[in-house]
This record gives structure tokens, C-alpha cells and sequence, in this order.
């Protein structure tokens, strides 16, 4: 008569904790994907970054979008010339104080919000799948963390 054994129950693998590989891998891969995915609406990621900052209040001044995209002087600069050659948003100087731009979306603009915020639900969807409430709310908690553990770098 043969006798049967219980297995043990397998191990589950150790969970990789080289946290900052990791989230540099997530990053580049995530960006790879969304610049292949930018070709559908014509827009970088970074420039739907300030589509989705004037879809919620248009006429933000240049330093405010800024701070809102965690962007340099140099940074906003460059993205808002980029933007306003092809056409997506607008500048002004802001009539009360000559120093400060104040950015609009165009009607191009706002077609190209539109076709943003609709592939956004797709990649949400996409990166929260197989993943739990309270997995997803954990992981947000953590990355929204970094914001405040380390500087951005303007003041080092």
C-alpha cells in the first residue's frame, strides 16, 4: 500500500526589494510606453502634464504650472515653447503685472486634452490591474511620499 505524503505548500518567492532599481525600470518603461502611445494623440507625456493643468484652470501663470509639473524655470520654458509652436496652448503676458505669463489652452489644445485624459484611463487601467484597493491606495501613499523625503533638487 502506498502512503501519501502532504507536500508543504510552495514558498512564494521573495519579494525583490531593490526599491530604487525597480522604480527606475517602472519609469523608463512606463515612459517608453507612453511616448509609443503618444504618436495616437500627438502629444509627449510632458506635454499632457500641461494639457491636464489648463483643463482644470486655464490662464495658470508659467511659475505656477511649473511648480504643479515639479518642472525647473528652464524646464516650463521649453516645454511651453514647444507647446505653443504646435499650436496646443497659448501665452500672454498677464495684463496687471508685465513679469508674469499667463498660459491658455487652444482649441487644438483642448481636442488634444481630450484624446490625452481618454489614454490616461487606459494606462491607469492597464498599470492598477491585478491589484487590489488597498494594494493601489499603499502604492500611492508610498510614491506620493517621495515628494516630501526629498527635495527637487533646486535648493542643493
Amino acid at each position: 500500500m502506498r502512503s501519501i505524503v502532504p507536500t508543504p505548500p510552495s514558498a512564494s518567492p521573495p519579494v525583490d526589494r531593490r526599491l530604487v532599481f525597480l522604480l527606475n525600470v517602472a519609469q523608463r518603461r512606463l515612459q517608453r510606453y507612453v511616448a509609443g502611445r503618444g504618436g495616437d494623440h500627438g502629444v509627449t507625456a510632458a506635454q499632457s502634464g500641461l494639457l491636464f493643468v489648463l483643463g482644470e484652470r486655464d490662464g495658470v501663470p508659467m511659475s505656477e504650472a511649473a511648480a504643479a509639473l515639479d518642472l525647473n524655470p528652464p524646464g516650463i520654458s521649453g516645454l511651453v515653447e514647444r507647446m505653443a509652436a504646435a499650436k496646443l496652448i497659448r501665452r500672454r503676458v498677464d495684463p496687471e503685472d508685465g513679469r508674469v505669463w499667463r498660459l491658455w489652452l487652444t482649441p487644438a489644445g483642448r481636442i488634444a486634452l481630450g484624446q490625452a485624459k481618454a489614454e490616461l484611463v487606459r494606462i491607469q487601467a492597464r498599470l492598477t490591474e491585478g491589484f487590489s484597493d488597498a494594494e493601489i491606495e499603499v502604492v500611492a501613499r508610498w510614491l506620493s511620499s517621495f515628494q516630501s523625503k526629498f527635495s527637487k533638487g533646486d535648493d542643493q
